[in-house]
């Protein structure tokens, strides 16, 4: 019998743990396990009266009322009080949870990129409300994830719970959480050979130069090592900084690192470079000297050490969360909302069912009118894209996507480069501002090619 108890949260960490895979993919069913181990290895109120020995059968009439179906049909709704009359909103958001609703589905949504209406769709629908072959699959996932031993015809509980998000972890138990959440299946089940074959390739275009890796390995060890403290410590950065083209130091506190097309970065949150936002993204190898500060050093910045002395330092949670609003890894820009117009065929073979971005999505020929009148009020400004708009075709394929810009010097580069990609096929509609910029660029590059 384990001398455990399963008092673990659903937060996005353990059930992505538990998914194994593509929790996009596999959330009910992850959700599912989370209330199976509660069932199994919960507190006196959750935990049900079995035998260390159990069956499917003995659990079933556990856990549902004595009406619930006891054949291979989904059940009905045949008892309100019965376990499979509970929707799935309804296990997650509760006094005994305690989870704040509207922050879950923020964190879950930036994590797998599942649309709001898909996730309220989810959360409606009935969670035990499936077969029993549906449910005996519940079980063998526990048992491959050691949760259970099953022996004899009977699941034995395990004596020790295997190591999760919450435990510490050693080398042995390493994640693979750092991979988009769709790719984890690939990379567990096709990481090793196959029969004395590599099948699964994973490649990734990375520009840092080979003469500064020896620095960037330095810079993420030392990284590493300051995260490693219980109070992790704020960091004065020498950075070397292709936006402002000089050297300049920059007092912030090291949430996170990212790898974003091509490069490494380091969110941090304190000084810019250009002293324009108090988050930046440092790329590692432009770093040239990283010093350890303490907080009660004077040169600290008045919001940092405020937010430190309020016990609000961010966490790569917001770092995600802000990502999630607009398209673009410069998360600390303004949202602004973008429109695209694709030739129909062109967007129907390589845009529409891919995923950009949560907000990217498809909308109408009077949908784009509506925006434009609602976007500018400005009258010179409005009618003018709106006549734009009339030169072109309600039969090609518009979008609008959250995107992170400012203004013609403050804007994403990786969603420039995107629109770069997709020319002459697309065509930015608005903001005006980036639509003229667009323009200024093309112009200038026209001419590179039709020079005398």
């Amino acid at each position: 019998m384990s001398e455990f108890v399963f008092q673990d949260l659903p937060q996005v960490d353990l059930l992505q743990w538990l998914a194994r895979g593509s929790l996009k993919q596999k959330l009910l069913r992850t959700i599912r396990l989370w209330v199976w181990l509660r069932s199994i290895y919960g507190g006196h109120q959750e935990c049900l009266m079995l035998d260390d020995g159990f069956t499917y059968t003995e659990w079933r009439d556990a856990f549902f009322s004595p009406t619930h179906t006891k054949g291979e049909e989904i059940p009905h709704l045949h008892d309100s009080r019965c376990a499979c009359a509970k929707t799935t909103a309804q296990w997650l958001f509760n006094e005994n949870t305690g989870i704040f609703t509207d922050q879950w589905q923020e964190l879950l949504i930036a994590h797998t990129g599942i649309t709001e209406s898909k996730l309220d769709e989810i959360l409606q629908q009935r969670l035990f409300a499936v077969t029993r072959r549906s449910l005996h699959g519940d079980l063998q996932v526990l048992v491959n994830l050691h949760w259970l031993i099953y022996r004899n015809d009977k699941y034995y509980r395990v004596i020790e719970f295997p190591a999760r998000p919450i435990a510490a972890k050693s080398d042995d138990n390493y994640e693979l959480n750092f991979l988009h959440e769709d790719l984890v299946g690939f990379a567990e089940n096709h990481s090793q050979k196959i029969n004395g074959v590599q099948r699964f390739f994973l490649k990734l275009d990375y520009i840092t130069p080979r003469s500064n890796l020896d620095a960037v390995d330095d810079w993420q060890h030392q990284l590493r090592e300051l995260w490693t403290k219980t109070l992790v410590a704020p960091i004065q950065l020498t950075y070397k900084s292709a936006k402002v083209g000089n050297k300049v130091n920059c007092i912030v506190y090291p949430v996170c690192i990212y790898y974003i097309q091509r490069a490494v970065y380091l969110c941090a949150y304190g000084e810019s470079p250009d002293i324009q936002n108090q988050w930046y993204n440092f790329r590692l190898d432009h770093i040239q000297k990283i010093q350890p500060l303490t907080w009660d050093n004077a040169k600290i910045p008045v919001n940092l050490q405020q937010d430190y002395q309020r016990h609000t330092l961010p966490t790569p949670d917001y770092v995600a969360l802000e990502m999630s609003k607009a398209w673009g890894f410069d998360f600390y820009l303004p949202a602004q909302l973008m429109l695209l117009r694709f030739d129909r065929d062109f967007g129907d073979r390589y845009v529409k069912g891919t995923e950009r971005h949560e907000t990217f999505q498809e909308i109408s020929y009077e949908q784009v009118q509506k925006l434009i009148k609602q976007k500018l009020t400005e009258s010179t400004q409005q009618q003018a894209l709106l006549k734009v708009l009339a030169n072109r075709s309600s039969e090609d394929a518009y979008y609008q996507v959250f995107i992170r810009y400012q203004d013609a010097k403050n804007r994403d580069n990786n969603v420039m480069m995107r629109l770069r990609a997709w020319r002459p096929k697309c065509e930015v509609i608005f903001p005006d501002e980036l639509r003229q910029s667009i323009a200024a660029d093309v112009a200038q590059e026209f001419q590179l090619y039709h020079q005398d």
